[in-house]
């Protein structure tokens, strides 16, 4: 007599073996989470977007009346420029878990502390980012006027992300202490990445020149890293990727549908 419940594991075994033979995912014990891959490829293309989006500003004076002003006769660019900043803000945490990690199996304490005060710092900038779309929204809506008068007057209201605003400043400088004192970073890089921490802070905050270096010693700190992760042995055959990137080209415009849907 068969056995039920060895024939009701079989297919469900052999389906993920070949799901993992036709998709393989890196063991992590190099990095760490979330991996090589994804760490690298967001070392990479995080500082790009938030420089992208920061020089795309640029030619605006950087404090919130003028920012919403900009939007109302520019708002194509200024939905772009702020767009890909939060993105680049965004794809820094797996860059940003992955040098810890690197950080970490040399020094714990400085891979942990740096690793976790950026990780809080860049939540406070998704919030100041949810911050400005919804301003951008009232320009929309009611123009630059009343939503300059809307946003002064919450502008110096408590909320709790405020707390972690020591944590955006300091936390870039304790991980590059840390990368240096590890050897993960030569000490230009290492000092290219804490320029980071001079990156001004806020809702609604342009560009400013000090902008522009931070953004520019992220690149060099944390670009060519990424680049050097991904180029490491071993690397996926052609085949594999030619599966796993439209995979991910999919998966991200349904999650832009869904997100859209509601």
């Amino acid at each position: 007599m068969t056995n039920p419940t060895t024939s009701m594991a079989t297919p469900a075994t052999t389906i993920g073996v070949r799901l993992r033979g036709a998709l393989p995912v890196e063991r992590w014990e190099a990095t760490g989470f979330p991996g090589r891959w994804v760490g690298g490829t967001a070392m990479v293309l995080g500082p790009l977007l938030m420089l992208t989006g920061a020089l795309l500003r640029a030619g605006f004076h950087f404090f919130f009346p003028d920012q919403l002003a900009a939007y109302e006769r520019h708002p194509t660019l200024m939905t772009a420029a702020y767009g890909l900043f939060a993105a680049g803000n965004l794809l820094l945490w797996p860059a940003v878990a992955v040098l810890a990690a690197r950080i970490g199996a040399r020094s714990a304490g400085w891979g942990l502390w740096g690793g976790v005060l950026v990780m809080f710092g860049l939540f406070a900038r998704a919030f100041h980012a949810g911050a400005d779309h919804l301003a951008f929204q009232l320009v929309r809506s009611q123009g630059a006027g009343p939503a300059t008068e809307a946003v002064s007057a919450g502008y110096g209201a408590f909320h709790v992300f405020a707390t972690l605003n020591l944590a955006v400043l300091a936390g870039w400088i304790v991980l590059a202490l840390g990368a240096w004192r590890t050897g993960v970073l030569g000490p230009v890089r290492a000092a290219a990445l804490g320029l980071t921490a001079a990156l001004p802070l806020g809702v609604l905050k342009g560009t400013t020149p000090l902008s522009l270096v931070a953004l520019a010693g992220l690149c060099a700190a944390l670009v060519p890293l990424g680049l050097a992760l991904l180029c490491e042995a071993p690397r996926p055959s052609r085949a594999v990727v030619l599966r796993w990137v439209p995979l991910a080209l999919v998966t991200l415009v349904l999650m832009t549908l869904l997100g859209q849907a509601g």
